[in-house]
């Protein structure tokens, strides 16, 4: 945690309420996001129970798992939500724009021109929190292998032929939530706790309720206390008044509730199993009004966790969008575009596990995108660079004096200016440090510290100020003027080149053929 962080965590203890910790919104948000709550079965996080979803906060959908240890149910209430969740999904694939560029010829070498095609939107699903995330991850791996009626050897359990892609869809919307300031799978609690600090602990931020109960706690009541009320707060009979569903459920409501339940419904359909030709009509009418009691429980324990997600959305459209915002959604849209291309294509099923290539590969992705989100949100949020600042990474000061100096070691002169700053920062670095002027010119600016003393730092401009004699206007700050410095770059580092899988060695996964990934078909439920 930064040191910003618990400054701000201190200050929500002492004014009772929720201490902002950004001025603007780091992550993009739909104009139609696609809201899920989905709980799993006691015991079995794997094991769905029900899913709350929709994109309409008035009208949400519930499909439940009657009898979570039913393989026919479970397959039934996965083509349910595939049915409500694939649409959605799709929706997006048709609306394309046209993006020219070139890549390189096998044959030649030579950079020749192409156009490739980049959704214009792409999904975002909201889930209560990380849990959720997991857990759907969890349903994509265990249900991307199914097979289905449609295959040559579908098995004794054939799935419905949507199950398999919706687990293709979960697990690529789960693998993308792992890719730092992607927007495509979000859960909000982790939000909120970008944007805002509570005076409360990260474990106790996970619950989605007591989180939002530091933003608007009720008349007389600080923070913490409306919290402790969202989290501890039960009814007569001992149940929770505000569950923290999505995945998990309160234990008394599995107990006292969803197992009764479940029971009665079993029962009814075992009862309607057994009926007599004349009882039948009875009996499935009985079996009607147990799921329809089911139903009804697992709503009412699931609503009040749709209204927080759609509260939670009502905050952070409050605030205005960063500035970068825009050049990281298009990274999930080609995202997006890639999977539904693999999707049209045929191609088989993501892999159980990645070879050592395709693994490092995806780690670096995620260290060179966790890198440029540092970057761009310390860029478009003072509040982010004031976090820098006060760990010494960087620094911001008024221009108190701008000396003209030249470098006379080449052919021609090339301006050096000497640029004092009155700052109330103290960067920990040493004179002839590389730093970086965030905010400069359109080119980035090197320069390097020459002095720095308590409430004064000079640096000399390195680059950015054009190739003539004089540098070029507005590329050197004037007296007056406010800048901000920083001791590490303002773009990110490509990682170094990788193998092809072919190229590894035994030891990585090679030669070709020796590494198999498991059999499309799989009937493992993991």
């Amino acid at each position: 945690m930064s040191l910003l962080n618990t400054l701000a965590r201190l200050e929500a203890v002492r004014s009772g309420r929720a201490e902002p910790l950004a001025t603007v919104r780091h992550r993009h948000l739909s104009e139609r996001p696609m809201v899920v709550v989905p709980v799993a079965a006691a015991g079995e996080e794997g094991a769905p129970l029900a899913v709350l979803l929709g994109t309409d906060r008035l009208a949400p959908r519930l499909f439940i798992v009657p009898q979570p240890l039913n393989r026919t149910q479970r397959f039934d209430f996965l083509a349910a939500f595939a049915g409500e969740l694939l649409p959605y999904l799709e929706s997006f694939a048709d609306a394309v724009e046209q993006i020219e560029g070139s890549e390189k010829d096998p044959e030649s070498g030579e950079k020749i021109p192409v156009v490739r095609e980049l959704c214009a939107d792409a999904p975002q699903l909201i889930v209560p929190n990380p849990g959720a995330v997991r857990h759907l991850a969890l349903l994509g791996r265990s249900t991307r292998f199914r097979r289905t009626a449609e295959d040559a050897d579908p098995g004794p359990y054939p799935a419905p032929p949507q199950v398999p892609l919706l687990g293709r869809w979960l697990t690529h919307l789960a693998e993308r939530a792992q890719v730092p300031g992607s927007s495509m799978l979000l859960p909000m609690t982790g939000l909120l706790a970008r944007h805002w600090a509570t005076g409360q602990s990260h474990l106790e931020d996970q619950h989605l309720a007591a989180q939002l109960a530091w933003h608007h706690p009720p008349d007389g009541l600080t923070g913490a206390e409306a919290a402790e009320r969202a989290e501890t707060g039960r009814d007569g009979d001992g149940r929770l008044l505000h569950p923290p569903a999505g995945p998990l459920t309160d234990p008394r409501f599995d107990s006292q509730v969803l197992a009764p339940a479940i029971t009665r419904h079993d029962a009814a359909l075992a009862a309607l199993r057994q009926a007599a030709p004349a009882d039948t009509d009875r009996a499935a009418l009985h079996v009607k009004r147990a799921l329809e009691r089911l139903h009804e429980a697992l709503e009412a324990e699931l609503l009040p966790t749709w209204r927080d997600l759609w509260q939670g959305l009502d905050l952070l459209r409050g605030l205005p969008p960063a500035a970068h915002l825009p050049e990281r959604w298009e990274g999930d849209r080609w995202s997006y575009t890639g999977h539904r291309d693999r999707v049209a294509a045929g191609e088989p099923p993501q892999p159980r596990r990645d070879d050592a290539v395709t693994a490092a590969r995806k780690l670096a992705q995620r260290e060179r995108e966790q890198a440029r989100l540092d970057i761009q949100e310390a860029l478009d949020d003072p509040l982010a660079m004031a976090g820098h600042r006060l760990a010494g990474e960087a620094f911001s000061g008024t221009v108190t004096e701008v000396v003209p100096e030249y470098d006379t070691s080449g052919r021609s002169p090339k301006p050096r200016p000497l640029v004092t700053l009155a700052t109330p920062d103290r960067p920990h670095a040493d004179p002839g440090r590389e730093v970086h002027r965030a905010g400069g010119p359109p080119t980035a600016q090197r320069a390097e510290i020459v002095a720095a003393a308590p409430g004064e730092v000079t640096v000399r401009l390195l680059s950015g100020m054009g190739r003539k004699k004089e540098p070029e206007p507005g590329t050197v700050p004037e007296v007056g003027e406010r800048v901000v410095f920083t001791l590490f770059e303002l773009t990110a580092r490509q990682s170094a080149p990788l193998p092809e899988p072919d190229d590894t060695p035994w030891t990585h996964g090679g030669p070709p053929g020796a590494g198999q990934s498991s059999p499309v078909g799989s009937e493992e439920w993991e």
